[in-house]
């Protein structure tokens, strides 16, 4: 929790907001310029004690803006996964075949979702006799040495009430970028990416891989809030870690109630089918960190299975915090008044005058107000330093929303300023200028390449033709003695490897 700068002009707009905000209801000024709110919330990676099991169906973070490049659309970016080692083979990181990944958009505030974009996904293996997840070098998604690959379909699913309208599938078997294997395999990872991009009819884009981890943070926060010695904090501790992402850009007036009303809520879900094939809501997640840092354990089960319009059983968790009184036993930084009346105003219905949508019903969710024009130079802090695009107006990929959080929760909206933050004030790869924005995976293998291994008909290229299945050229009895001589040609490979380390190893000469 160190401090940061802040321009004097949101400084200003924020002593504006505090005379009198909160007397008056709500969290409203003159105006959007003068507006400065901010979240207690923080990210969901393995943030509850069932979903923390099963990577394959926990959300990690939500994000939801108006795109930069093309301000008609909006983008929506939804992250699985957390922590990818990206060495983390022989099995690397693929979606669940039996889960239902589902974006909801709330286009009128009623805490109902009425579009539903739901993704599911199914694998393929060409060859199963083998351990690899790719049988040689990788140029192109299609190529036949990339053994393990993904398809998925999206469906647009349109509600009233949580009752079917509609079903539409926009999307049909469109391929899935890889996990970045290493520079072997994958020598020109960036042209995979671009295959994944994939345009829809309507003008909606839709892109499904695996990207770098973009939450940025100290998470050495859990050590007793870091404990109680400020000394190590700015670690970036997902710095090197990949997620499986999913991105959809759609025309704004796609999602939108109207012209009128351009206020969204958004959030994400996972669906898991069980024992009798029926599928069951198992994460959940909208604002950043609030299953993680806002709900006790007793919730946190609760809270990924439930839906909007439930979330007043929640409600005290929210006007009565754990985390400012955690904040004053350690550190003795005196934790506001409870209730939370300012947190709950910005956390549940959105910014006045800003994201909240006319009658909103009270409900956690993304707002995003599909009107504000990208900022031209966005603040990391967002709407907290006068950034009216930026979180928690929505969440741009470069929004720090620890920081944020930290000055909110410590009550900077109600006349206690502060500059707490972890020091991470930005990610350690820098994100893309068109879609999908997010930066490209870690690779798993980051080393030089070893002598002897570029040439045209090296062992790469040999161990792939020794893999290749029966029936992909030649007669299976050709297709077997090429697999015995290919995999005899990795055999000396090996063995030469291992008498290579037992003669460093024994410091004997061979």
């Amino acid at each position: 929790m160190t401090p940061n700068s802040r321009t004097g002009a949101g400084r200003r707009n924020l002593a504006t907001l505090i005379c009198g905000a909160l007397a008056a209801g709500g969290l409203a000024a003159a105006g959007t310029a003068a507006l400065e709110p901010g979240a207690a919330s923080a990210s969901s990676h393995r943030e509850a004690p069932l979903i923390s099991g099963t990577p394959q169906y926990d959300n990690t973070d939500l994000y939801a803006f108006v795109s930069p490049d093309k301000p008609d659309t909006t983008t929506i970016i939804a992250n699985w996964i957390p922590f990818e080692e990206p060495a983390g083979g022989p099995n690397f990181f693929t979606f669940a075949e039996d889960a239902q990944y589902d974006i909801h958009i709330d286009t009128n505030g009623d805490a109902q979702g009425e579009l539903l974009f739901r993704y599911t996904f199914r694998t393929h293996t060409k060859n199963e006799k083998t351990f690899l997840y790719n049988t040689g070098p990788v140029t192109a998604l299609d190529d036949p040495d990339l053994n393990i690959t993904q398809t998925y379909d999206i469906e647009l699913l349109k509600l009233k009430d949580q009752h079917l309208v509609s079903r539409t599938k926009i999307a049909d078997d469109v391929p899935v970028a890889p996990s970045n294997v290493g520079k072997a395999s994958m020598p020109d990872y960036d042209t995979l990416r671009k295959q994944a991009v994939h345009e829809l009819a309507g003008g909606a884009t839709t892109f499904a891989g695996q990207a770098d981890d973009p939450f940025f943070l100290d998470l050495r926060v859990f050590d007793l809030l870091y404990g109680g010695n400020l000394s190590e904090v700015g670690n970036d501790t997902l710095k090197g870690y990949n997620v499986n992402s999913l991105a959809l850009q759609v025309p704004t007036d796609m999602i939108t109630e109207s012209a009128e009303q351009p206020v969204v809520g958004i959030w994400s879900t996972t669906r898991r089918k069980n024992a009798k094939g029926q599928f069951t809501q198992v994460s959940r997640l909208g604002n950043p960190l609030v299953n993680e840092v806002v709900n006790p354990l007793k919730d946190k089960d609760t809270f990924n299975a439930s839906a909007p319009w439930d979330d007043a059983q929640f409600l005290k968790n929210v006007t009565h915090p754990e985390l400012p009184k955690l904040i004053e036993a350690i550190y003795k930084i005196e934790a506001p008044a409870e209730p939370r009346d300012d947190l709950v105003d910005v956390f549940l219905k959105g910014v006045e005058g800003l994201n909240q949508p006319p009658h909103v019903t009270p409900s956690e969710m993304l707002r995003l107000n599909t009107s504000i024009e990208p900022a031209a130079e966005p603040k990391r802090l967002g709407v907290l330093d006068g950034d009216n695009a930026g979180f928690p107006n929505g969440r741009r990929l470069t929004d720090d929303v620890i920081d944020a959080a930290l000055q909110v929760v410590e009550g900077e909206l109600v006349g206690a300023a502060n500059d707490l933050g972890d020091a991470v004030d930005a990610n350690d790869k820098e994100f893309g200028a068109s879609f999908p924005y997010l930066a490209t995976p870690t690779e798993g293998s980051r080393g030089p390449l070893a002598e002897g291994v570029d040439s045209g008909n090296d062992v790469r290229n040999q161990l792939g033709d020794a893999l290749r299945p029966a029936g992909a050229g030649g007669s299976d009895d050709t297709t077997l003695i090429a697999a015995s001589a290919g995999a005899g040609a990795f055999g000396i490979l090996l063995i030469g490897g291992a008498l290579l380390w037992w003669r460093r190893m024994r410091g004997r000469a061979y």
